[in-house]
């Protein structure tokens, strides 16, 4: 048998050292090819790459690294000992024998890397060659479909010149390397899929037996209602459906039917997570026992229904929430008739009352019919939030009117109250600390009333309107004030200019005196004033001693108040005093 080796005929015998290392390598690749055929996992089968890498041409180590779409490679698999180069360190794209084996697509190798001129040298890959004492180093790129993904590298800790046998053993290593590597990512990416639909079948299934129970537990609540069993017989039946106590309060945060026991909870937390609720218009938590969930009937609040749990509640129970919300709704607006629309109808009467369409008679049975009688005295009260007005304020506003039996009206970026009663500072100051409460943030109230009969109410709002605008120029937030509290700026604002309204708030406790007395206290006090504050210049005009003025003076106070002499109170009471001599010089004589 005949057979040649670099070009030498030769006889029978064993074949050359070059030509048994040759098919070593072969038959090492061969095994190799079986080896990386198998399934695994992408960091196992570099794993494997790496070492047979190493084992193939005998080296001292060996690394894969893969390119990141920016930024330098990264090392993800590496054999034999190392101190620096491992699992997840950064190789600079720029430099090294691995970045020429990239730009050229090619085997690239060093000799001595540290001593080799012929490429760019990166300061920190010459660091770490240099911390492992590695000298000779091989890089191989890693090619797949779609371009370099990665470099596989092999290094040996002597100088060492690689036959072009080893090179291209590596070479094919490399081919099969990419082969596999792709197919593994492939197959991962196909895994993740499956995985994936799994899950969402799974979700599927899950949705649709969710959906099943929200329905059965729909029909069952319905049946109840439709029997007439009444509110308490539905929410102790939709307890039992939830597994936790239920309850059901009316916008006024009062209870209206409660199954089970609820434990004790803070009220104004509970009222301002009602709040929340309805103004998102879903189920919110208020701690890991208990969930609130509105209930409505289109824009009209009807409701929140409290759920409490011994146990943290599920994501099933809480969707449940909703069928129940929806009908206990149904129940609720059974039981009260056109209860959902009545807001919205008391809201149309305030609007039609500011500006009216109808005669007085025809607005006064609109709110007869609706509870109110507008022959009593009532008050406007005008909000206007300081900030912003968000949703919750207007809901709060529905709230407050149901819980006042009062009106209520959105008027831009105002609120508008007509509620009952004959106390507008209490009324408006009421308002401002309730709502401010609830928006943290100031909230600013003009006041009018007490007013009776359709045709009053009008006039009233836009009273209260002005002196809104008023404390608004003034730099008031937060504050309350009607025209009589205003004083001479509530005599110009007021509509009916009521001048002895004005001079009897001032005056009147030392014009009534001088009356019941006959004493001269009005006129020390125009005298004391017109001499600027002097009561020496008083008693000279007056024809008195000084100390006359002086005990005068301190029952003045006494009448008007310790403030009287402040310099806002002083001009109020000044022009009081001017209006009122005006009035008595024009007063016709007998």
């Amino acid at each position: 048998m005949l057979w040649t080796d670099g070009g030498h005929e030769a006889g029978g015998g064993p074949p050359p050292p070059s030509r048994r290392r040759r098919e070593a390598g072969l038959a090492a690749l061969v095994d190799t090819a079986r080896e990386l055929a198998l399934p695994y996992e992408l960091d196992v089968l570099l794993g494997v790459i790496t070492r047979r890498a190493r084992l193939l041409l005998d080296v001292s180590m060996s690394w894969v690294t893969f390119h990141q779409d920016e930024g330098p490679s990264v090392v993800r698999a590496a054999d034999g000992h190392a101190s620096a180069i491992t699992v997840g360190f950064l190789v600079p794209r720029l430099g090294g024998v691995g970045n020429e084996a990239t730009s050229r697509s090619a085997p690239f190798w060093s000799p001595d890397y540290l001593e080799d001129q012929r490429f760019t040298h990166s300061t920190q890959i010459d660091d770490v060659v240099r911390a492992e004492g590695l000298r000779a180093l091989v890089a191989i790129p890693l090619r797949g479909m779609s371009g370099t993904i990665g470099v596989l590298y092999a290094a040996d800790r002597a100088v060492r010149h690689f036959a072009p046998e080893e090179v291209t053993l590596l070479s094919s290593l490399g081919d099969l390397a990419s082969v596999a590597i792709e197919k593994t990512q492939l197959m991962e990416q196909i895994q993740a899929k499956v995985t994936e639909l799994e899950n969402f079948a799974a979700r599927a299934v899950d949705s649709s037996s969710t959906d099943r129970q929200l329905r059965e537990t729909q029909h069952r609540l319905i049946d109840v209602v439709l029997h007439g069993r009444g509110l308490h017989a539905l929410v102790s039946a939709a307890a039992e459906e939830l597994g936790g106590a239920l309850q059901v309060r009316d916008p006024a945060n009062r209870s209206l039917a409660l199954a089970g026991e609820v434990p004790d909870l803070d009220e104004s937390t509970l009222a301002q997570a009602s709040l929340d609720a309805h103004t998102r218009r879903c189920p919110i938590s208020s701690g890991e026992d208990l969930w609130l969930h509105p209930i409505s009937a289109g824009p009209e609040i009807l409701g929140t229904l409290f759920l409490h749990t011994v146990e943290p509640s599920t994501a099933q129970q809480v969707e449940l929430m909703a069928p129940v919300a929806q009908v206990v709704a149904t129940q609720m607006l059974m039981q009260h008739g056109a209860a959902a629309a009545e807001g919205q109808v008391r809201e149309d009467l305030f609007k039609d009352l500011l500006n009216p369409r109808q005669t007085a008679q025809q607005l006064a049975e609109r709110a007869q019919r609706v509870g109110l009688d507008l022959g009593r005295p009532h008050v406007v009260v005008v909000a206007r939030p300081e900030s912003r007005m968000p949703g919750r304020a207007v809901i709060w506003a529905s709230s407050y009117a149901h819980r006042t039996a009062g009106l209520k009206y959105v008027d831009g970026g105002c609120l508008a109250f007509l509620l009952p009663g004959s106390d507008a500072e209490t009324a408006g100051q009421t308002v401002s600390r309730e709502l401010g409460s609830v928006l943290e943030q100031p909230v600013t109230t003009g006041v009018a009333g007490p007013v009776a009969g359709a045709e009053a109410v009008r006039g009233a709002y836009h009273e209260a309107r002005r002196c809104l605008d008023v404390l608004a120029a003034l730099g008031s937030a937060g504050s309350t004030a009607s025209v009589r509290q205003l004083g001479f700026l509530g005599v110009l604002l007021s509509d009916d200019h009521d001048i002895p309204g004005y001079i009897d708030a001032a005056l009147g406790p030392v014009i009534d005196y001088d009356a019941q007395q006959g004493t001269e206290l009005l006129r020390t006090l125009q005298e004391y004033l017109v001499a600027g504050n002097s009561p020496t210049q008083a008693a000279k005009a007056l024809h008195v001693h000084p100390n006359t003025v002086a005990r005068r003076l301190e029952r003045i106070g006494q009448l008007l108040g310790p403030d009287w002499q402040e310099p806002v109170k002083a001009l109020e009471i000044h022009l009081a005093l001017r209006l009122h001599r005006t009035r008595q010089a024009l007063r016709p004589r007998p």
